[in-house]
């Protein structure tokens, strides 16, 4: 079992990044949401300067914020001052789109961002267009050390539903699941994964799978449903929990029986109909994977709480993690809540020891 940090964009995170790395940490991951945090690839691009080993990647980038060259350039460019060592994460840009109100991507829209960038990492000559306009493009100048095509970049897709995860199975390299701890989501989740793999001809074992979530280690196991708790994890339970219930809105019936009346109640978590249209997403998401927002505490149960989040005592936790390398994670991948530092030594000391 691999372990990722998961960090906000920030361009003064560089050296918590090294402190995971030295830690131990196989993996960092920064959110590319240019409303909530830095400008993702300036934070990488100083994580590559300052760091020796961990792999980097943004989780994740969207098709809406950059052209699909300018994603595999700015890749490109960070795997030139870290060869070998990036992966790109990529989803429909929930959280990016609707901090300024907007629209995630369309699915078709994020397959032909991801077919774009894989033929330009290929070094291949890619049909591109915008509007009515159909070119080929291509690195023109892979040989002056400008950016790194040489050293693969592997595409890892971010899925919350059936069918962008059986999409990830089908053409990426791995896949990054949000929120999804409890057996039952990882295992819904990844055989739409291998469905994909299974269609493609792939073989399904050759998908890396990862998850990101919170963690929160507890005395006792009737501590979880405190404010304490709450509001250490009930920012990844809100956004994970809403994302997974608008995944399959249109058939609430796609969500797994066990969990699908918890997961449903958070549909509507971040809606603020008597607000202006033109304003509302200013309020509903200041603090967004950052604070608990009072309204959201309600929702937070032990069962909802354990089933997105590794919250509980050591062997709980532990048990968590045995049971989701067993439906098929390959790295758990932490959001801190709390000082991050903080966080990265309690898991170092306490939980990778056992893997």
């Amino acid at each position: 079992m691999d372990f990722g940090f998961v960090f906000m964009g920030d361009v003064h995170i560089h050296g918590d990044v090294k402190y995971a790395e030295d830690k131990g940490f196989s993996h960092a991951w920064l959110y590319d949401s240019q409303m909530l945090g830095s400008e993702v690839y300036a934070s990488l691009a100083l994580c590559a300067d300052r760091t020796d080993k961990i792999i980097l990647g943004p989780g994740v980038t969207n098709p809406k914020s950059r052209i699909a060259p300018l994603s595999a350039c700015g890749m490109a460019t960070i795997n030139s001052l870290a060869p070998g060592r990036v992966v790109m994460g990529i989803g429909t840009g929930n959280t990016t789109r609707r901090t300024m109100g907007m629209p995630a991507a369309k699915v078709a829209e994020l397959e032909d961002h991801i077919r774009v960038c894989k033929g330009l990492f290929n070094g291949g000559i890619v049909d591109y267009s915008e509007g009515n306009r159909h070119r080929k493009i291509k690195f023109l100048n892979p040989d002056l050390n400008y950016y790194n095509i040489k050293d693969e970049i592997p595409i890892y897709i971010a899925a919350s539903g059936p069918k962008v995860a059986r999409m990830a199975g089908r053409i990426a390299d791995g896949v990054i699941l949000f929120g999804a701890v409890h057996p039952t989501l990882v295992k819904w989740m990844v055989d739409n994964v291998r469905q994909g793999a299974e269609e493609a001809g792939k073989n399904p074992e050759d998908v890396y799978v990862l998850s990101m979530t919170a963690f929160y280690l507890t005395s006792t196991s009737n501590d979880i449903e405190t404010r304490e708790v709450r509001e250490a994890v009930g920012p990844m339970v809100a956004s994970s929990s809403n994302i997974f219930a608008l995944s399959c809105h249109q058939n609430p019936d796609l969500l797994p029986e066990e969990l699908r009346e918890e997961l449903v109640g958070f549909t509507g978590v971040y809606k603020e109909p008597n607000e202006p249209v033109e304003t509302r997403h200013l309020k509903l998401y200041s603090g967004y994977l950052q604070h608990l927002r009072d309204e959201h505490e309600a929702l937070m149960t032990k069962k909802i709480i354990q089933a997105t989040t590794l919250t509980g005592t050591k062997s709980e936790v532990l048990e968590m993690i045995k049971q989701m390398r067993e439906a098929g994670v390959d790295q758990v991948a932490i959001q801190p809540i709390r000082p991050t530092r903080e966080v990265v030594d309690q898991v170092a000391a306490e939980i990778m020891p056992h893997f």
